[in-house]
């Protein structure tokens, strides 16, 4: 569909969702869209795979999103900051490859950007993080220059998604060594929704048992991540997917248990690390939960015993 709006003129965005980045999760509130000249409105944007050349910047209230700076360098391969939501120098031009989730921010705006767009957009945490750039909201212009082709997911082979699949499960497993816990569970998120596209291509890319397998790792890791970021509810969902794919997941079983100890469901934790200790005999780590849990379970027969006989006194 053509735009309504002649190119070059800003747009007014209502569009709105919500970002990760290595200090958590934030809103992003898309403020503004300046088309560029570059290309017409009806042409396609970046799209999976893209290696988009982009430059995005802090600005103050009231300031030309546009970028006056002209130099015509790519930075490129980033490491991510831990201290940082937008992944990226500020005020240069960088390389990013779209769907590789390396600043979420960023690839967000990208989508149904053209070549010479800018886009403006407010950065919000949701919750208030250890270390942050700002103690404001972040006003900041995303500009988007060249890209390379992509395409869509439902363009790719199977095989060419299993590729993404491991991709993100490697980069996923780095982050969480570096620390960027939140960076991890969205790269294992994002394998997860891919691999939902290949629930009926399984024979083209591997066998059942090994895609069961990546699968519940992908669950399992995404749990761990889960149980990090204090989100214990959602860590025993994905450890229960984890188990339920492959029953003998130790690991699985184990984030099970200290999900469901987090949320004071002990007879369910109990069973869990009993699970762990069935495939894992000397485990010392679920031996010493299931000491906790009967000792958690001791107080609370106590307690109980102690309102019963107040309340029949």
């Amino acid at each position: 569909m053509e735009a309504l709006h002649p190119r070059g003129h800003a747009e007014v965005q209502g569009r709105s969702w919500v970002s990760v980045s290595p200090l958590g999760l934030c809103r992003v509130q898309q403020t503004q869209r300046r088309p560029g000249a570059e290309a017409p409105a009806s042409s396609p944007g970046p799209r999976l795979g893209s290696l988009c050349r982009v430059r995005v910047r802090v600005c103050c209230p009231g300031e030309d999103p546009v970028c006056s700076e002209t130099g015509t360098g790519c930075r490129g391969p980033l490491a991510r900051r831990p201290d940082s939501v937008l992944q990226v120098p500020l005020g240069v031009w960088t390389c990013l490859r779209l769907g590789e989730g390396h600043c979420d921010v960023t690839e967000s705006c990208l989508e149904g950007m053209r070549a010479g767009d800018v886009c403006q957009v407010l950065l919000s945490p949701l919750r208030k993080p250890e270390r942050v750039e700002t103690n404001e909201t972040l006003r900041a212009a995303v500009e988007l220059g060249t890209f390379t082709p992509g395409r869509e997911t439902w363009e790719l082979s199977a095989g060419e998604k299993m590729e993404w699949v491991r991709s993100h499960k490697l980069r996923g497993s780095e982050r969480f060594r570096s620390g960027d816990v939140w960076g991890a569970a969205d790269s294992y998120s994002r394998a997860l929704r891919l691999l939902v596209t290949l629930r009926d291509r399984v024979q083209e890319v591997t066998q059942d048992q090994e895609f069961s397998t990546i699968k519940s790792e992908l669950h399992s890791n995404l749990s761990l991540c889960q149980l990090k970021v204090g989100q214990p509810d959602r860590a025993r969902v994905s450890a229960q997917k984890a188990t339920a794919l492959v029953p003998d997941a130790t690991k699985a079983w184990y984030r099970l248990g200290c999900a469901c100890q987090l949320l004071n469901e002990l007879e369910e934790a109990r069973h869990a690390f009993k699970e762990v200790l069935r495939l894992q005999p000397d485990s010392p780590a679920a031996i010493k939960a299931l000491k906790d849990v009967a000792g958690r379970e001791k107080r609370v027969d106590q307690e109980l015993g102690l309102r019963l006989s107040k309340m029949f006194a």
